[in-house]
């Protein structure tokens, strides 16, 4: 049925980076800028000054398509790290097993980004990315 796409599929997966660092950047601008929306209060110092310039220039880097492979792998493991510390297992403690379901500790974001960053580090930059006009 969804062959007609066939054709556009590099073109579809180069969308799908450039906005999914997009997306990813602005959490780093928030945890460092408070910008668009307010920093998360009663952060660790880690989360922002590690995970924030992880996720600015991490996304950045991989919307342009600029060192796509370790960008996105380094921030698939970021968001695995989020993952598990800020969310599982921050709910297992309270509600057992199922704190580990990311429906049940809202991770699904984290876990979301985890691995489409891990596609992207797999797949490479593709269509319209600056690692392709250098080669």
């Amino acid at each position: 049925m969804a062959a007609f796409l066939q054709p556009y599929a590099s073109q579809t997966y180069a969308v799908m980076r450039i906005v999914t660092g997009f997306l990813f950047l602005w959490h780093g601008t928030q945890k460092l800028f408070g910008f668009p929306a307010p920093a998360m209060e009663g952060a660790p110092a880690f989360v922002t000054f590690i995970a924030g310039p992880i996720e600015l220039v991490g996304g950045a880097l991989v919307m342009i398509g600029l060192f796509t492979r370790w960008a996105a792998f380094l921030c698939s493991g970021l968001m695995a790290a989020a993952y598990f510390m800020a969310h599982a297992f921050a709910q297992v403690g309270a509600m057992g097993f199922v704190g580990l379901a990311p429906l049940n500790n809202g991770g699904e974001m984290a876990a979301l980004y985890c691995f489409v960053f891990l596609f992207i580090a797999a797949h490479g930059p593709g269509l319209w990315s600056l690692d392709n006009s250098r080669s």
